[in-house]
C-alpha cells in the first residue's frame, strides 16, 4: 500500500512555465518520451502486479505526442490504451487518496499559515471582487515556502545504483522542507517572501546545503547515512519518528565537525518524546531541562540558550487520526513558532504548512525534477523548482496518524512563549493533549491537567502507539 499511495499522489507543483508540462502527459516514463514500449510495459505492470508498483517519473513530455505507430490502426490502439490507463489511474486515485483538491475553499474562515493569520472577506471568498489583497498575500506567502521534491540524476548512494529517490524518498523530502523553512525563518524572518529579483545571499545559503550529493550537508545522501540505525536506506520508505532521529544524528555529527560560529545548522535540534525516551505510551513530554541541555551542547558550553528546533513525533490513532486530536493540530498553526507538520497519507508523506477549518494546506514532494545545483557563487541560478504556486489541501481527518510537529524558537523568550501556548493548548485538550510541558524530570510523572494517575493513564495509552 505504501508504494501504491506513493505512486499516485496528484502533482502540479511548479512556478515556471516549463514545469507546467509535468502533468499534461498521461504517459510518462523514466526512460524518456520516445521509449513507448517501456510506457506500455509500465502501465500494464500497474494493473498486473500491484505488489511491484513504482512511481513513474513525472518529467516534461512535450515531445510525448510524436507519432509512435506507423499505421492508423496502431495509433488508434495507442490512444485507446492511454484512455483506459488514465481512467483507471483516476479511479484508483479517487478511491485511495481522494480527489485532487486545489485552491482556497470558498469560505470566510481564517486561514493560518505557519503562525500568520489571513482573514478572507466574503467578497474574496465568493470571487466577487478582483482586488483579492488578502488572498494574493496568502498565495505569495504560500509560494515562498521551500519545496523539496523527488530528484533524478544525482550521484549514486553508497554501494547502490540509485540515482533518484522516486517512490521512496517522500518522507525525507518532506523533512528537508521543514528544516529549510526553519533555516529561512532563522536567516530572513517569518515575514520574508520570495521576490522576482535576484535572490538574497541568505536565501541561497538556505538552499545550498540541501543539494543532492554527500558534499551537501543536509542532502538525502547524508540523511540516509546518519539515519542508518533507524532504518533509513536507499530504496526504503521511513516514518516520521525515524526521520526525526536521523536529523538529530546528522545535526550532532555536523556540530562535532565544525566550530560553534560556523554551524551549517545554526540551531539545536531537540526531539520531544514520551517518558523514558519514548519507551512508554502516553503523550510526549517536553522537558524544559532537557531542551536547555540541548542548547548547551549545541553551543559547546558557551551559551545557556540558543535557537532551537523542536520535533514532536506523534501517533494519534490506529488507522486514522483520532478526531479528538484534530482541534489541537489546527491550533498548533496559530503558534508563531510553527514550522508545520510532516504527515500525509499512508506511505505518501507531505509537508503541511497551513490550515483552514478542518483542511490542511500542503506542499507535495511527489514530483520528479532534475538535480539543480544552488550555491552563493551562482546568484542567477533558477530556483523555481524549489517553490510551488499550486495550493493543495487535504482533510485533516484523512491523515495518517503517524506524523511529526515542528517548532522553531529563536531565543529563550520565544521558547518561553511557546511553552505558555503549548501548556494552554494541553489544558484545553479535554484529556487528549498532543504533548505536555514539564520543567524537570522530577515532575514528569506528576499530572498537571486534572487527571488521576489511576483513571487516565490506561485510557490515554490506548490511543498511543509506542514510539
Amino acid at each position: 500500500m505504501k508504494a501504491l499511495c506513493d505512486r499516485f499522489v496528484p502533482q502540479q507543483c511548479s512556478s515556471s512555465s516549463k514545469s507546467d508540462t509535468h502533468d499534461k502527459s498521461p504517459l510518462v516514463s523514466d526512460s524518456g518520451p520516445s521509449d513507448n514500449k517501456s510506457k506500455f510495459t509500465l502501465w500494464s505492470n500497474v494493473f498486473t502486479s500491484s505488489s511491484s508498483v513504482s512511481q513513474p517519473y513525472r518529467e516534461s513530455s512535450t515531445s510525448g505526442h510524436k507519432q509512435v505507430c506507423t499505421t492508423r490502426n496502431g495509433w488508434t490502439a495507442f490512444v485507446k490504451r492511454v484512455s483506459m490507463a488514465t481512467g483507471a489511474i483516476r479511479r484508483f486515485q479517487d478511491r485511495v487518496l481522494g480527489p485532487n483538491r486545489t485552491g482556497l475553499p470558498s469560505t470566510t474562515s481564517d486561514v493560518w499559515l505557519l503562525g500568520v493569520c489571513y482573514k478572507i472577506s466574503e467578497d474574496e471568498a465568493s470571487g466577487e471582487t478582483n482586488t483579492g489583497c488578502v488572498v494574493a498575500a496568502f498565495q505569495q506567502d504560500f509560494s515562498s515556502k521551500i519545496l523539496m521534491t523527488y530528484r533524478r540524476g544525482f550521484e549514486p548512494f553508497r554501494n547502490t545504483t540509485y540515482t533518484s529517490d522516486v517512490n521512496w524518498g517522500c518522507m525525507i523530502r518532506s523533512s528537508q522542507m521543514l528544516f529549510a523553512q526553519a533555516l529561512l525563518f532563522h536567516r530572513l524572518g517569518r515575514s520574508w517572501t520570495k521576490k522576482s529579483e535576484l535572490p538574497e545571499q541568505e536565501y541561497l545559503e538556505t538552499l545550498e546545503p540541501f543539494g543532492d550529493s554527500e558534499s551537501s550537508a543536509f542532502s538525502i545522501h547524508n540523511l540516509i547515512i546518519a539515519g542508518a540505525s533507524y532504518g533509513l536506506a536507499a530504496g526504503s520508505w521511513v516514518g516520521p519518528y525515524a526521520i526525526c532521529r536521523a536529523w538529530e544524528s546528522l545535526a550532532c555529527k555536523k556540530r562535532k565537525q565544525t566550530d560553534s560560529k560556523n554551524q551549517t545548522l545554526p540551531m539545536a535540534v531537540h526531539i520531544v518524546s514520551g517518558s523514558e525516551d519514548g519507551e512508554r505510551g502516553g503523550a510526549p513530554i517536553l522537558c524544559i531541562e532537557d531542551a536547555s541541555k540541548s542548547c548547551l551542547e549545541f553551543s559547546k558550553g558557551q551559551s545557556e540558550w540558543t535557537p532551537i528546533l523542536l520535533l514532536v513525533p506523534l501517533v494519534l490513532g490506529l488507522d486514522s487520526v483520532n478526531p479528538r486530536y484534530i482541534p489541537s493540530l489546527i491550533a498548533t498553526f496559530t503558534f508563531p513558532q510553527s514550522v508545520g507538520i510532516l504527515g500525509g497519507k499512508p506511505g505518501a508523506s507531505t509537508y503541511i504548512v497551513g490550515v483552514q477549518e478542518d483542511k490542511g494546506f500542503y506542499l507535495d514532494p511527489h514530483e520528479v525534477q532534475q538535480v539543480v545545483t544552488v550555491n552563493t557563487e551562482t546568484p542567477d541560478v533558477d530556483t523555481s523548482s524549489y517553490h510551488c504556486n499550486v495550493i493543495r489541501y487535504v482533510p485533516l481527518e484523512s491523515l495518517d496518524p503517524s506524523l511529526a510537529l515542528g517548532f522553531y524558537c529563536r531565543d529563550k523568550d520565544d521558547f518561553d512563549d511557546f511553552c505558555l501556548r503549548a501548556s494552554k493548548l494541553a489544558e484545553d485538550s479535554n484529556g487528549a493533549p498532543l504533548f505536555t510541558i514539564t520543567q524537570t524530570h522530577s515532575t514528569i510523572n506528576q499530572n498537571n491537567y486534572g487527571f488521576s494517575d489511576d483513571d487516565s493513564e490506561d485510557e490515554r495509552e490506548d490511543d498511543w502507539q509506542m514510539l
